[in-house]
């Protein structure tokens, strides 16, 4: 393909297998655009705060970044509003029976924890790919999980029990709106 400028672009179709079936954060930023066209939330994805350390400039219309680290831990995956409320969650994909602890850090924890604390809604959102399953569960039943149990990871069963199965539909992909509305809006 010809550009402007002369510059030359080459295509090539690759297949991947690696993302088959479904990946959360697409569905999730499907489903986010979904609630802003649509006025019902503003939730966005969280860029990774990153320092770029080395870049090479190949010419003056393409550059590489060859090195970067974090500058600091990350927080959680989204953030946003919903009916006057803040939204903070984590999102976490497993192939396995069970979802391991060592997936969420502390810090992403203790940042939920703070997140309720001053009034906020704050929850996870873990894809059991294998069973194809997507479960939110809430930083309370998170932390009481954590608290009360010495595995390493918490079962599929907890989630059947404690969390919330998210339907799969066409559109919104993941309604989790429709969880949040249920748990934190019953009043309204």
């Amino acid at each position: 393909m010809r550009y402007p400028k002369g510059i030359k672009k080459d295509y090539q179709s690759v297949i991947h297998y690696d993302n088959r079936g479904m990946n959360l954060e697409d569905d999730l930023n499907t489903t986010n655009e979904y609630y802003r066209i649509s006025d019902i939330a503003l939730i966005y994805k969280k860029p990774t705060p990153i320092t770029i350390a080395k870049v090479d400039y190949t010419s003056r219309c393409e550059a590489v970044i060859k090195e970067a680290y974090f500058k600091t831990p990350s927080t959680t995956d989204y953030n946003g509003l919903y009916k006057g409320k803040y939204i903070d969650f984590e999102a976490k994909e497993t192939k396995l029976n069970n979802f391991p602890l060592k997936n969420i850090h502390n810090h992403q924890i203790e940042h939920l924890k703070k997140v309720r604390t001053n009034g906020g809604i704050g929850f996870v959102i873990v894809s059991f790919v294998k069973h194809n399953k997507v479960f939110l569960l809430t930083t309370e039943k998170l932390i009481e999980y954590i608290k009360n149990n010495k595995q390493k990871s918490i079962p599929l069963s907890y989630f059947e029990k404690e969390g919330h199965i998210i339907k799969q539909n066409y559109s919104p992909r993941l309604d989790y709106l429709k969880i949040i509305e249920k748990i934190y809006f019953k009043g309204d």
